[in-house]
């Protein structure tokens, strides 16, 4: 594995999690498992798709380092299968040339994804953002109490979100760019601003932003095609209109 030229920030690491790592290269599952290990986390490994399911079910990790490339039942078909029974946060591991793929696995809820050949300090760097992130009560809101616009009010405290009394079926990181859209509205935000103040890189794919925005889109807007709240705003990136709708609070 190569040693990856920029890698994220130093932080304080999450507490120990049980993480299933899924991948069908004996070499890449040894040094992925070791790193977690000696983190302190508690790692079960699946080499192929029914099996990763199997121990997803019988294990139920925090966390899931998911290869798309499996035999068996391929890492796209596992992840839509493990976020249909519970939202465990899933971060791919992917070829560096299949954004195909990358794209695909983002559409589902995948959380974040690393490209091979990776750095495997990089991969528990993200593993520990990651967890930190689904295990913290919310992102930092004023006050902390409930955020509530165009309909939607945001429980940070529970992770929950209601829009009109239905409550919205959100992954870990559409839930914190709701919340952070939410504390800022009407208010541009370029996509590298949102890549550091969400998901907490100062570097990455920015794709992940456009990708998680079209999946937020498809579960607050009336037209996700014509978005009233979360507005693209050319040459900048998106700004969210806390009063794009009538009956808003």
């Amino acid at each position: 594995m190569s040693t990856a030229t920029s890698t994220p920030p130093p932080a304080t690491p999450a507490p120990p999690a049980r993480v299933l790592v899924v991948d069908d290269d004996p070499t890449v599952a040894e040094v992925v498992t070791g790193y977690l290990r000696r983190a302190g986390h508690s790692v079960h490994h699946a080499a192929d798709g029914p099996a990763a399911l199997d121990s997803a079910a019988r294990h139920e990790p925090d966390l899931v380092v998911l290869d798309l490339m499996l035999p068996g039942i391929d890492g796209l078909e596992v992840c839509r299968r493990l976020r249909a029974e519970r939202p465990v946060p899933v971060i791919m591991l992917t070829a560096r040339g299949d954004e195909d793929d990358r794209i695909a696995g983002l559409e589902l809820g995948a959380d974040d994804y690393v490209t091979k050949p990776f750095s495997p300090r990089e991969l528990v760097l993200r593993v520990e953002s990651v967890l930190r992130r689904s295990r913290s009560a919310a992102p930092r809101t004023a006050g902390g109490g409930q955020l509530t616009g165009a309909g939607i009010r945001l429980d940070p405290r529970t992770r929950r979100a209601v829009r009109n009394g239905q409550e919205l079926m959100l992954t870990l990181r559409e839930f914190d760019l709701l919340a952070h859209f939410l504390t800022h509205p009407g208010r541009a935000h370029g996509r590298e601003e949102l890549m550091r103040d969400v998901w907490g890189w100062d570097f990455g794919d920015l794709s992940t932003v456009t990708v998680h925005v079209r999946r937020l889109r498809a579960k607050i807007e009336e037209d996700p095609a014509a978005p009233r709240l979360i507005r693209t705003v050319w040459g900048v990136g998106y700004r969210f209109e806390a009063g794009g709708e009538e009956g808003t609070p």
